[in-house]
C-alpha cells in the first residue's frame, strides 16, 4: 500500500559524498550518493525548462540510472526528486503532439515504466511542487512519498480526452478507494490529497 508522509519543509540536501561512476549528471537526470557509506542513491530529475516533463531522453535516462542502482549491492535505498519547485507535470505534450498514430505503437515507453515499477531496493520519492499526470503516476510507483508542503498530486489526463497510462488508474485506486479515484480521473480537477 502506499503511504505518504506530510512534511513542513522538505528538502534533499547533504553533502554529495560521489557521483556514481558511471552515471554522473546526464541532461535530464542527475544521479549521486548520499549518507553514510553512500549507500542511498538519489535520483533527481533535471529539466526545469520544462518542469521535469517526461520526454522519452528523461524517462530513459531516469530508466537506466535506476537500473543501475538497482543492481548495485553497495546502494541500500534509492531517493527520487525533482525540484524544489515542481517534482514533474507528466507527459512532454510537445513530443506527444508531434508523434503520428504509427509512432505510439512502435516507441517502446512501457517498458522503460516496468524497469521504475520493478525496482526490488526500497524507492522513495521526495515531492515538492506538483506531482501531475505521469509524475504523479511516478511518485505513486514508489513504495514511500515524503511530500512537501507545497507538493499537489492530480491525474489532468482526462483534460487531454486520455487517461492515465503506466498504471496510475490502478494504484491510485489502492491508495485512495475506488469511488475517490474514479471522481480525480475522470474530473481532472481534483487534487489528490497530500496527507494519505
Amino acid at each position: 500500500m502506499l503511504k505518504v508522509a506530510f512534511v513542513k519543509k522538505l528538502a534533499v540536501s547533504g553533502t554529495c559524498l560521489r557521483l556514481l561512476s558511471s552515471l554522473g549528471q546526464h541532461e535530464s537526470v542527475i544521479v549521486s550518493r548520499r549518507g553514510r557509506d553512500c549507500q542511498i542513491g538519489l535520483v533527481q530529475l533535471n529539466k526545469p525548462e520544462s518542469h521535469n516533463a517526461l520526454s522519452p531522453n528523461l524517462i530513459d535516462q531516469l530508466a537506466s540510472s535506476v537500473e543501475e542502482l538497482d543492481a548495485d549491492a553497495s546502494i541500500r535505498c534509492l531517493v527520487l526528486t525533482g525540484s524544489e519547485k515542481v517534482f514533474s507535470v507528466g507527459a512532454d505534450v510537445k513530443h506527444l503532439a508531434s508523434l503520428e498514430p504509427s509512432d505510439v505503437a512502435t516507441e517502446d515507453v512501457l517498458h522503460k515504466w516496468d524497469v521504475l515499477a520493478s525496482v526490488k531496493k526500497p524507492l522513495i520519492a521526495v515531492v515538492n511542487g506538483p506531482a501531475l499526470g505521469g509524475g504523479c503516476e511516478l511518485a505513486m510507483m514508489c513504495d514511500v512519498i515524503y511530500a512537501g508542503e507545497n507538493a499537489r498530486f492530480g491525474q489532468p489526463e482526462i483534460k487531454l480526452a486520455t487517461i492515465p497510462g503506466v498504471g496510475g488508474t490502478q494504484r491510485l485506486i489502492r491508495a485512495i478507494g475506488k469511488s475517490r479515484a474514479m471522481e480525480i480521473i475522470l474530473s481532472g480537477t481534483c487534487p489528490i490529497p497530500a496527507h494519505l
